[in-house]
């Protein structure tokens, strides 16, 4: 008979988040030494997560914060809303997150690399796959220098952490009007600062194609580059911060409502789960 009693299997099922069968065979085969049965749940874990890595993983979180300068932004996916919202796997974000800046990293492969107590956090990731039995990804790492920060995470369900999120670092004095531009971009979804931002290949494309639809709406050829100088800047509108109308005041530019503001925004990074 093994060496353990109800109560050790119930202390390592809490400490790894594992089943109870499995648990329990874990300490018979490791005959009650719970740091070999504890080995033998992980690399069961392990295998699972070989087993799962071609799976998708369209649900999950985002997690901010910003230190010395630096607004820093992760995603973190899962299999699973079940799993999302679950006490490890939000857990596992925040500690994720703390490594990632502690560590200064920048970039995904930075921050798998990033060390989180005696592993590095795509160990510890793989780890706490191997517990919730889901395959778990850090997809994304954002990084936005500025003097402050406006940060906002929108939950698109009240059951769930947040699935959107946004790092807009700015100067200036108004917080309230920071933060409700970083609101404008989790909604109107900008992939740039400013028109000039926009790399020139894809603005080139867009003249092209316009010209192409003018064109073939009949368009008089003297009003062609009006027509398309007008054209291009609606897409500035969808694609440029500064150019878009301001979700709250449509009449408002956002430029002319960090302008009034006295803001000046260095940079901004947004994140959806699964998007």
């Amino acid at each position: 008979m093994a060496n353990f009693s109800i109560a050790d299997i119930k202390a390592l099922r809490e400490q790894l988040g594992t089943g109870m069968v499995d648990t329990k065979k874990a300490l018979e085969e490791a005959d009650g030494d719970v740091e070999k049965a504890t080995e033998i749940l992980r690399l069961k874990g392990a295998k699972g997560n070989a087993k799962r890595a071609d799976r998708s993983t369209s649900e999950g979180l985002v997690a901010a914060r910003d230190k010395d300068g630096v607004g820093y932004m992760i995603e973190l996916a899962c299999e699973t809303d079940f799993v999302a919202k679950s006490d490890k796997f939000i857990a596992l974000a925040d500690g994720v997150l703390y490594a990632v800046i502690e560590a200064g990293a920048t970039t995904l492969d930075e921050a798998l690399a990033a060390p989180a107590a005696t592993k590095t956090v795509a160990e510890v990731i793989g780890d706490e796959a191997a517990i919730l039995g889901e395959k778990v990804e850090l997809r994304r790492v954002a990084a936005v220098t500025g003097e402050k920060f406006a940060i906002y995470l929108h939950k698109t369900s009240k059951d769930l952490p947040p699935q959107v999120g946004v790092v807009l670092g700015y100067s200036g004095d108004d917080a309230e009007t920071a933060r409700s531009v970083a609101q404008h971009i989790s909604f109107a979804n900008p992939s740039y600062l400013a028109r000039e931002d926009v790399p020139e290949a894809d603005v080139e494309n867009e003249r092209r194609i316009v010209e192409e639809i003018s064109r073939g709406e009949g368009k008089p050829e003297a009003a062609l580059p009006k027509i398309i100088e007008g054209r291009l800047g609606a897409y500035f509108k969808q694609v440029a911060l500064l150019e878009q109308d301001y979700a709250k005041d449509n009449k408002l530019s956002v430029s002319k409502v960090l302008a009034d503001a006295g803001l000046t925004v260095s940079g901004f990074a947004r994140f959806k789960v699964g998007a």
